[in-house]
This record gives structure tokens, C-alpha cells and sequence, in this order.
């Protein structure tokens, strides 16, 4: 069947709506705008494949028209924003959602026949799904069945209701995940009982309470991401990764990062390094009185530890027994989802705002992060908290994901350019950072790195990328689920499941066609691997720090992670 000339005509439109409609998921973003002062930079020539078109067509010729000879009845979609009752028993609701998820699967079919490089059609791809994502049926009070059905029944009180959440939002500045007035840092989230004991500009370190008569000799110091609150490592006692190292008898110190304000406008990644993990390290060192620690970075402060332990080998200094990598990216060749907003012009134009001073904001990048997932983690909630007027549930993970976090402009303009663009790390003697050179080659001690099977953030061939930069001995493990929920699983969950393969080939590929799967958490894979780094067992502590230097100053959690932006 030969394409028509009303789909071609069709194509050529959609190809000029995508520029406009990318330009505008781009600026929907806080911290994404347009790359060049002139404006957006062009869209790559695409063309169709004339064979797809016209099975594009033919199918949605065909889908259309048996949707329109059922009429009005049964036409309610399986989707799970329309598949209450209420859009089920409207018919007119129920055509339109059919209709909309039509012209949706239509429009990505268009993508998929596009003929342009990779990076272009994911950026195809990723624009269509904001465009779907914001246009559906659903967001609308005049075409949501359930949200009418509900003012019918509550009389209008779900719309004042509604009114309220959005005056309530509109005032805090972002969608509300959450019933946020649940929780209370260092209340009933961020409860392990514990102490700061040190604190510079960048950061405070948090001691924790032994649990155990007996601790490991190497104290175990914990590097968190600086773009989120250290408290996901801590949110409930049955689910806090801190607690788990305290009860398997680690004496345990937490980097809890100060929430940047003006003040640290000027701070860079050299400034994160030093002052951030390398400053840790030594501390940690003496307040254990041990030559050497073991050290665990999640995500970003998994990047940070990595270039912090480069710099120290580049000085022949090995405080660091043993490390371990969560979701983290050290050769940033695969970024997922995120690779879609990376190019010249991009990071150019942050550069220009950033580079030489200024902050950017906690909220844009919860937005960024929000928008990746946008059904679940953005239309979801408006349409709920608004065209329902819906209290959302209170979910401690939620809680945290709405507790942003800014990042001084000079440090976020670096990594930009020298990790998602040109990949600088892993290229040895490329960079330096703290006056030395970065040579990962020289990062010879034993590492455990784990990689989320489902992680859109960290994909898992990018977390396995990590085995062939580092000399050391290796352990890499595979869980279940995404960069938060996969390693958030706690045993006592019997939750999910995790894969292992004592060997380590090339790809992640043949690692995962020789792996072996086991159910439950990879919490205690990790456990059996890190008791023999701990050394030998001492008597725990009575107190917190050590001497008249290092003495208590604040309870756990601290003030630093109380600050919001």
C-alpha cells in the first residue's frame, strides 16, 4: 500500500511541530531553556521511511475505523489513567481516551519511521511523550469523567478543594507528592540516633550510634549525593541503609551536605572534592584512629568518591581500604534519558549563566527529574490534587524527593561539560582536579559496585561501565527495580531480587547472560562482602568523636540537612 498523499503531507508537519513542541517541553523544564541566546538551536534534517508510513497509516486507518464502528460504547481505553468506572460508563469520555492513546501510539510510530541519527530521534521520542503526557484527557476537568463524577457526588466540594491545593502548590512552589505536613526531619524521617562531629562550609559529618558491643576497626564513612537530602539513605528504621551498616557493627559516619546559598555561589567541583569527601576521609581517619577506611558513594557521591580517591593516589595516598559504588557514573557513555538534553549549545548556555558564579535552583532540577517520568511523578498529582482535590497519601520516599537541594553554578557547570558531555573522567591524565591529574588506573583497592536493572537515571550498562576503568579486585551486582527503589531494598522486605556473576567480561550483556539470580535484597550480598574489609572487631565507642577536637556538636541529623531551598 503506497503512502497517501495527506500523510505525507502529515509528516512534513509533524517534523515542523516537533522543533516547536521540543523547544517548548525544553522551557517547560526550570532548568532547561533554549541553548543559545538567538534561540533554539535547529532541529536535524529526519526523514520518513516510506515503508513505515505507509504501514503507519494503513494501521491507523484500519484502528480508527474499527474504533468508529463501535461507536460510542465499550470504546474505554486499558490505560490506568482511564480505567475507573467513571470514564468505563461515560462514552463520550471513553471515545476520547480511546481516540487520544490512538493519535499517541500514532505519533511515536511517526518517530520510530523517522531516519535520523540516535540522539535525534530520542530527542524525537522524548518530546512526543511530554507533548502525549501533558495533552491527555485526563488533565482536563471538562473531559475527565472521574474528576465530574466526583464534583457531582461531593457537590462541588472536590473542585473548592481542588482550588485550595492549587493555591497551596502555587505558594510552595511545586506539585505536592505528598501529604508533606506528615513529616519532619529528624522526627519521624532521618531518625537513627546519632551526632554531628564535624562541619566545615560544605558539609557536616554525622556520627552514629554503635547498636553492637563490638565494631569493625575501619569506621565506615558514607558519601551521599550533593543534588539530594543524605536522608534516603535513612528514612524509615526497617528501610535505612544507615542502620544496617550500625546493626552489622560498622561505626558508621555520614556526609550530610549543606543545602548551598548565595554564599557558595562560587564553589566549584575541585572545592566539592577537597573540602567534600577527601576532607571526610581524613577526618574519619582520625576520629577512628585507623590508617585506612572503607567508603560507600550513591549516585553523584559516587562520582565525587571516585575522583576523590583518583586524587589521592595521584598524591601515593591510600586512606581508602575498600569502596562501594551505588547507581554510580564514572564513564558517562551512556546517561540514559538524561543525554537527551546534552550538547554544545546546551552546556554552553549554562556555562555562560554559570560558570562564573550563581546558583542553580533545588527546584529546577527536581523539575528535570520530575519531568522524566511525567504520567507518574507530574499529571498524576495535578490531577488528583486539583481536579479531584485529593489529599496525596503520606510516602516518606516522596517526602525526600520533594526536599530539593541547589548546587552552586561553577560546580554543576563543570560536571556538565567534563561528564555528560565529553567524558572527561575516565580519560586518563585529562583532567586535573585538586592539582592532580585523574588517572582511575591508579585506583587500585577492592570495590563493590551496584547497578538498578530499571535505572533511567544511571543505566545499568553505564553502572557496569565502572568494572574496566578500575585495576582493583571487583564485585558487581544487579538488582531489581530503579536507581532509588533498587537500592532501597532492605532483606527484611524479602522484596525483589538481585543477580551475580563472579565473572567479568567486556559487556554487561554477556555479565548478565552468566549471572545467577537470587531473590530478596542485595543488601546481604553486600554485607557477606564488606565483612572481611572491616578488619578485626574492637570494642565500640562510648562516645561520640574523639577528644577535645572532634566532640559532639548537634544531634543527628543536623542542621545542614534541615535547610530548605
Amino acid at each position: 500500500m503506497h503512502s497517501d498523499p495527506t500523510w505525507a503531507a502529515a509528516a512534513q508537519h509533524f517534523q515542523h511541530t516537533l522543533g516547536e513542541q521540543w523547544t517548548k517541553a525544553m522551557q517547560a523544564f526550570g532548568s532547561f531553556q533554549p541553548p543559545t541566546a538567538a534561540g533554539p538551536a535547529a532541529l536535524p534534517q529526519i526523514q520518513f521511511s516510506p515503508d513505515k508510513l505507509a504501514a503507519l497509516q494503513q494501521a491507523y486507518l484500519q484502528e480508527a475505523a474499527e474504533l468508529w464502528n463501535k461507536g460510542l460504547a465499550g470504546a474505554a481505553a486499558s490505560d490506568k489513567r482511564f480505567a475507573s468506572e467513571a470514564w468505563g460508563g461515560n462514552p463520550v469520555a471513553a471515545f476520547t481516551a480511546a481516540v487520544y492513546l490512538l493519535n499517541g501510539r500514532t505519533l511515536m510510530g511517526l518517530v520510530d519511521a523517522t531516519e535520523t541519527d540516535a540522539k535525534t530521534k530520542a530527542r524525537l521520542r522524548f518530546a512526543v511523550e511530554q507533548w502525549m503526557a501533558a495533552t491527555a484527557p485526563s488533565n482536563f476537568m471538562a473531559l475527565n469523567a472521574e474528576a465530574q463524577k466526583k464534583a457531582i457526588e461531593t457537590r462541588g466540594e472536590s473542585i473548592a478543594k481542588g482550588l485550595q491545593n492549587l493555591l497551596h502548590d502555587m505558594q510552595q512552589g511545586h506539585v505536592s507528592m505528598t501529604d508533606e505536613s506528615q513529616f519532619e526531619v529528624g522526627r519521624n524521617v532521618a531518625t537513627t540516633e546519632g551526632a554531628v562531629v564535624y562541619e566545615n562550609e560544605l558539609f557536616q559529618l554525622v556520627e552514629y550510634k554503635p547498636t553492637t558491643a563490638k565494631v569493625y576497626e575501619r569506621p565506615y564513612l558514607v558519601v551521599p549525593p550533593c543534588i539530594n537530602k543524605f536522608y534516603i539513605l535513612d528514612l524509615q528504621p526497617e528501610n535505612s541503609l544507615v542502620k544496617h551498616l550500625v546493626d552489622q557493627g560498622h561505626r558508621t559516619f555520614v556526609v550530610s551536605w549543606r543545602n548551598p546559598d548565595e554564599s557558595m555561589q562560587q564553589l566549584t567541583w575541585d572545592d566539592y572534592v577537597a573540602d567534600g569527601p577527601i576532607e571526610a576521609v581524613r577526618v574519619v581517619q582520625e576520629i577512628g584512629g585507623s590508617k585506612q577506611i572503607n567508603a560507600l558513594g550513591f549516585c553523584v557521591g559516587g562520582t565525587l568518591l571516585g575522583t576523590a580517591l583518583a586524587v589521592l593516589a595521584a598524591r601515593g595516598e591510600k586512606p581508602v581500604h575498600s569502596a562501594t559504588f551505588l547507581t554510580t557514573l564514572l564513564d558517562f557513555t551512556t546517561t540514559g534519558v538524561l543525554d537527551v538534553f546534552i550538547d554544545e549549545a546546551f552546556v554552553k548556555f549554562r556555562e555562560m549563566q554559570l560558570a562564573s558564579g550563581g546558583m542553580l535552583k533545588g527546584q529546577e532540577l527536581a523539575s528535570t527529574f520530575s519531568f522524566l517520568r511525567p504520567n507518574d511523578l507530574v499529571w498524576n498529582y495535578v490531577v488528583g490534587n486539583y481536579l479531584k482535590g485529593e489529599t496525596p497519601p503520606a510516602f516518606d520516599l516522596l517526602y525526600w524527593n520533594s526536599d530539593s537541594t541547589n548546587l552552586p553554578g561553577p560546580m554543576y557547570a563543570w560536571y556538565l561539560r567534563n561528564t555528560y558531555l565529553e567524558n572527561n573522567l575516565v580519560k586518563p591524565g585529562k583532567l586535573v582536579v585538586c592539582d592532580e591529574k585523574i588517572d582511575f588506573r591508579k585506583v587500585d583497592l577492592p570495590v563493590y559496585i551496584y547497578g538498578s536493572r530499571e535505572d533511567h537515571i544511571v543505566p545499568i550498562d553505564a553502572a557496569y561501565a565502572s568494572v574496566k576503568h578500575l585495576p582493583g579486585k571487583k564485585r558487581f551486582v544487579m538488582g531489581a527495580s530503579g536507581h532509588i527503589a533498587g537500592v532501597i531494598n532492605p532483606p527484611a522486605k524479602k522484596k525483589r531480587s538481585y543477580w551475580t556473576n563472579d565473572k567479568l567480561p567486556a559487556t554487561h550483556e554477556e555479565w548478565l547472560a552468566g549471572a545467577t539470580e537470587h531473590p530478596g535484597s542485595w543488601w546481604t550480598d553486600w554485607t557477606a562482602w564488606l565483612k572481611p574489609h572491616g578488619g578485626k572487631q574492637v570494642a565500640a565507642p562510648k562516645r561520640y568523636g574523639k577528644g577535645t577536637q572532634y566532640k559532639a556538636i548537634e544531634p543527628a541529623p543536623g542542621r545542614y540537612v534541615k535547610v530548605k531551598s
